[in-house]
């Protein structure tokens, strides 16, 4: 929940509406003032919103944008999570993205997420191990970036 006890509701939006571009920039924008980087070479809205892709963001039941995060395909049964952000001073928000991108990714066939972040983002990484990540190897453009902190989790997998 966000400080005012809001509902956070999270669904699949236009990522090149104004409000999603919005939440994109400021992600790029913290991102540049910890590394240098803001991340936006690394993610096209184009590969969100195909068929086994998905852009969703976060919202109060007022609208206010809250979040966002979304998924590619990566491999045969494996996506990646992409440009997962909550705006500061909320609570929930993040927790509520992943939920969702889990949920929507099962649901079009994957059994893995991937995902990176940098070793500086001990908030996000301390985030995704609370959520069920685990440590992976570097993968695909990430192999030869030693900053780089990929992890893996196994989703859709219904226990008997």
């Amino acid at each position: 929940m966000t400080p005012f006890e809001t509902a956070i509701l999270v669904r699949r939006e236009d990522p090149w509406s104004l409000e999603a571009q919005a939440l994109l920039d400021e992600l790029s924008a913290m991102l540049a003032v910890f590394s240098g980087d803001g991340g936006q070479s690394r993610f096209s809205p184009e590969d969100a919103c195909s068929a086994r892709g998905a852009f969703v963001v976060a919202r109060t039941t007022q609208g206010l944008a809250l979040g966002c995060g979304a998924f590619r395909r990566f491999d045969y049964g494996v996506a990646e999570l992409k440009r997962l952000y909550s705006r500061p001073n909320t609570c929930g928000v993040g927790k509520a993205i992943l939920t969702q991108l889990e949920a929507d990714a099962a649901a079009v066939g994957y059994h893995t997420l991937l995902l990176e972040t940098r070793s500086f983002n001990r908030r996000a990484i301390a985030f995704y191990e609370r959520n069920g990540f685990t440590p992976t190897a570097r993968y695909g453009i990430y192999v030869h970036q030693p900053d780089a902190r990929c992890f893996a989790k196994t989703i859709g997998v219904k226990a008997d």
